[in-house]
């Protein structure tokens, strides 16, 4: 069978790889700024690889609402339309995933090797395994058993309303609310979201602290340089139990709940001391239920290949004939 182009693309960083025999080559990292489409970014990793005649498929996971295989990257000018890229490069099928679509189907294949666990039991053997995360924007999705036939539940849940547990919290929304109108999940818990809370504590504090990004508050909130850093990044961590403890609801998901994302991993002991789990696991009668479900960071970086490779496997026969449709 012809080599398989993988491509993981976020609002910041596209990924690519080639599977070859089964077997996931190594990535390669470009900025989606260096390119003004993203088949300018495929063709130079293609070219770079030697590989352009030899691939017959590609699967891709792409971080926006996918529409007929279409979608616009939320949080990037690039668009992508599966039949015009199959066009352009001539491939035998091309299949595009949200991008936590393709984290889902990468959770059975993580190891404790993977993983950092936050609390919680064990996971239920064959229960439905959630994955969310913080990144450029804030993704979930939802790997659901059907038996050698599962099935990964695609959402736009950070575009849900950010829910608020605390007069503090609504303080903070109430600030936000003024500059964006509708407050979502993703304005709080992303990369651009933590600078949001820092800018609303600091404005509602009167506290005068320098502008900063979101690398500089995590470091200024690790090295307690900063209150008004530390106070951003506590009530991240609330905002983020309290979701995750919603969304682990919501899907039943029993088999656990995974945390990725570019963020997290900078501030996994940080996160561990905070108010995350207290969150994750108070939802009143339900708080027994949620103090079993494990809660894992997924600290190994490009495991969304993993993901997309199995999805390859599941979907594409070895008589190589098309894609199943997106379900």
């Amino acid at each position: 069978m012809d080599q398989v182009l993988l491509a993981d693309i976020g609002g910041t960083n596209a990924r690519f790889a080639l599977l070859d025999q089964g077997t996931i080559g190594p990535t390669t990292h470009m900025k989606v700024a260096d390119y003004e489409t993203p088949a300018d970014a495929m063709a130079a990793f293609l070219d770079q690889q030697g590989a352009r005649a030899a691939t017959g498929f590609a699967i891709m996971d792409v971080a926006g609402p996918i529409e007929n295989q279409r979608v616009t990257l939320t949080n990037s000018r690039w668009t992508f339309d599966a039949a015009e890229l199959q066009r352009l490069f001539g491939f035998r099928a091309v299949h595009l995933l949200n991008d936590f679509e393709a984290m889902a189907w990468s959770l059975p294949a993580l190891t404790a090797n993977d993983l950092v666990k936050l609390g919680g039991q064990d996971a239920v053997a064959g229960g439905p395994m959630l994955v969310v995360g913080p990144g450029t924007g804030f993704g979930a999705s939802c790997l659901m058993p059907r038996g050698a036939w599962p099935l990964a539940i695609v959402t736009e849940a950070g575009h849900a309303t950010l829910p608020a547990t605390s007069e503090r919290e609504e303080q903070v929304i109430a600030r936000m609310r003024s500059q964006f109108g509708h407050v979502s999940i993703e304005r709080a818990l992303s990369g651009s979201g933590l600078e949001n809370l820092y800018r609303a504590i600091n404005a509602l504090d009167g506290a005068g602290a320098p502008p900063r990004d979101a690398a500089s508050i995590v470091h200024a909130a690790a090295s307690e340089r900063c209150a008004t850093s530390r106070a951003a990044l506590d009530m991240f961590c609330c905002f983020l139990g309290n979701v995750c403890g919603n969304l682990t609801l919501t899907f039943s998901a029993s088999g656990g709940l995974y945390l990725a994302g570019g963020i997290l991993p900078r501030f996994v002991d940080y996160l561990a001391r905070s108010d995350f789990r207290n969150r994750f696991e108070g939802k009143g009668r339900f708080a027994a239920y949620l103090r079993r479900v494990p809660v894992n960071i997924i600290v190994t970086p490009d495991t969304a290949f993993a993901g997309l490779k199995t999805f390859f496997d599941i979907n594409v026969s070895a008589s190589g004939r098309p894609l199943a449709p997106a379900l």
